[in-house]
């Protein structure tokens, strides 16, 4: 684990390249915003709050899962179970808890005002997938340690499992054209960039729908899911009724948009 930062920075790396050729060469939706400026905007937050977490937490998931391992704390720490199972427990009990916590930051007012920033970007790119508020991102880190703690989830569990929900929220929030016949396929199980692309669309029903950031099947358990959006993947507006200014794309605005009505 002492080189989990260094795989997990070469994962978002690889996945962000990757994504942004892809967006390159087959565009799903023409873009309404400055691509320059909302890039470096996106990835500035991204940047910001890398250094808020190493600054403010104590310790991040794996460092939790590494402590409740050495402490004999957890579920999965009283029991004995093959790694590769495990393991998967693990994954599948993560993402359905970034599901759930996803809901609830819809659902509860204050929670929502955070996590909205998120939603204000006017266009869906590769980016948007790392534009969080740096509350909601503390917020977030508290809720996985809980949850990494209560499970005993080993530290290989941990870093898999941020290396897939980093990968899997570039790749479905990419401005990029996949056919139609394997998104048809791959959303069974995974969330596609058009199955998700709903969830950006300023229509509230919309917007409330298809949570899923790894997995698609919660959504369809918990009959949030929504298969395309109601104007079509090239007429959908994205984005917030609020904030629609081109000016609230950069990162000062972005950060005060929690605080503010307009």
């Amino acid at each position: 684990m002492q080189n989990s930062d260094m795989i997990r920075l070469s994962f978002f790396l690889a996945v962000l390249f990757l994504c942004f050729v892809w967006e390159w060469c087959a565009p799903r939706k023409k873009l309404t915003q400055n691509k320059v400026t909302r890039w470096v905007n996106n990835l500035g937050l991204v940047g910001l709050n890398s250094f808020i977490l190493a600054l403010l937490m104590p310790l991040m998931a794996i460092e939790a899962a590494l402590w409740a391992q050495s402490a004999h704390i957890g579920l999965f720490n009283w029991m004995t179970a093959p790694l590769w199972l495990s393991v998967l427990i693990g994954i599948l009990i993560l993402d359905c808890a970034i599901y759930t916590q996803h809901v609830v930051f819809h659902r509860v007012p204050w929670l929502w005002r955070l996590h909205r920033m998120h939603h204000a970007d006017q266009d869906i790119d590769v980016t948007t997938g790392a534009r969080f508020h740096p509350i909601e991102i503390l917020l977030s880190m508290w809720i996985k340690i809980a949850i990494v703690i209560s499970f005993g989830l080993s530290p290989i569990t941990v870093l898999v499992f941020e290396i897939i929900l980093n990968a899997s929220a570039m790749f479905n929030h990419s401005n990029a054209k996949l056919p139609l016949r394997i998104d048809k396929w791959m959303r069974i199980i995974v969330v596609t960039p058009d199955m998700h692309r709903v969830h950006h669309s300023v229509i509230v029903k919309e917007t409330h729908s298809n949570f899923g950031f790894f997995l698609s099947i919660w959504d369809r358990l918990f009959s949030t899911y929504r298969a395309q959006p109601q104007l079509g993947h090239y007429d959908v507006e994205i984005g917030l009724p609020l904030f629609r200014q081109p000016r609230e794309q950069w990162l000062d605005k972005m950060l005060s948009q929690p605080f503010r009505k307009q």
